[in-house]
């Protein structure tokens, strides 16, 4: 699996992950290609996708923008599979995460949905509002398919949703920093050693910190914390805001904030 090649080359070098989280189609087809492709050349180890979503009940304002330009530039599902498979063409070896809401999946079918992921070369999907107490369904159609799943590890999560994130989870595990929705607006905290020694114990796959993540000193506070990366969401998307129609300065903009969030994973930086 990409993720495993991915967090155990990382150990190796002593760095955790940098993961930038972006709507596709947002905020055309042509310049989300080109936003990921910044990203990428800026030094993201992975990219986590989301589709965009009318009623992103888990995000904050500057993703609920993002979903709103995708969708009023016309972006549709199958644009989205199209995106993600281009840059799978252009990066084999990336991981590609995708964060969906349940109403979409459902809309297309589930099992086409998580075929067509697959085959668009996603390695991953994470049901944003199916916790996993919830995820049963998900979960015969992930394994029906071959599409793993990923899991959220909230902050006051007991240890029985813990055991099951860690046994159901493959890839990686989303750990909020904090209650709530994602932005930059709402500084991140770091994970409670509790949450975090409970998913080692378990045997979890690698965690990495989400929600409110918009700066390099926040990512080495995550990665001096334990946890394996960091995942960083409105801020991407309000440097593609600002820079929308300027597709020079949008580029530049993210390749440097994803080289400066990168090199905050080195640990000793």
């Amino acid at each position: 699996m990409r993720y495993d090649k991915l967090f155990s080359s990382l150990k190796a070098k002593n760095e955790g992950a940098f993961i930038p989280f972006a709507v596709l189609g947002n905020p055309g087809k042509t310049a989300s290609l080109e936003a990921l492709e910044a990203l990428i050349e800026g030094g993201a180890d992975a990219l986590e996708l989301g589709f965009p979503f009318s009623d992103p009940l888990a995000d904050g304002p500057a993703i609920q923008a993002a979903d709103i330009r995708a969708l009023a530039a016309g972006t549709r599902a199958d644009d989205c599979f199209e995106i993600i498979a281009e840059i799978r063409r252009r990066h084999d070896a990336l991981p590609i995460g995708l964060l969906v809401y349940a109403n979409l999946i459902c809309r297309r079918g589930a099992e086409k949905f998580f075929r067509d992921a697959l085959a668009a070369g996603a390695d991953a999907l994470l049901i944003a509002d199916v916790p996993v107490e919830m995820s049963a369904p998900f979960r015969e159609i992930s394994e029906k398919t071959g599409l793993p799943l990923v899991f959220i590890a909230p902050p006051n999560a007991d240890e029985a949703t813990l055991a099951d994130v860690a046994k159901f989870g493959n890839g990686y595990t989303y750990v909020l920093s904090r209650a709530g929705v994602t932005g930059a607006e709402t500084r991140a905290g770091t994970p409670t050693a509790r949450v975090l020694s409970a998913l080692k114990r378990f045997g979890a796959p690698p965690p990495v910190l989400g929600f409110g993540i918009s700066e390099p000193e926040q990512v080495r506070a995550a990665i001096a914390a334990g946890t394996a990366g960091a995942i960083s969401g409105s801020a991407v998307a309000r440097l593609i805001e600002k820079h929308a129609g300027d597709s020079l300065g949008m580029r530049e903009a993210l390749r440097g904030f994803a080289r400066a969030m990168k090199a905050a994973t080195r640990r000793g930086n």
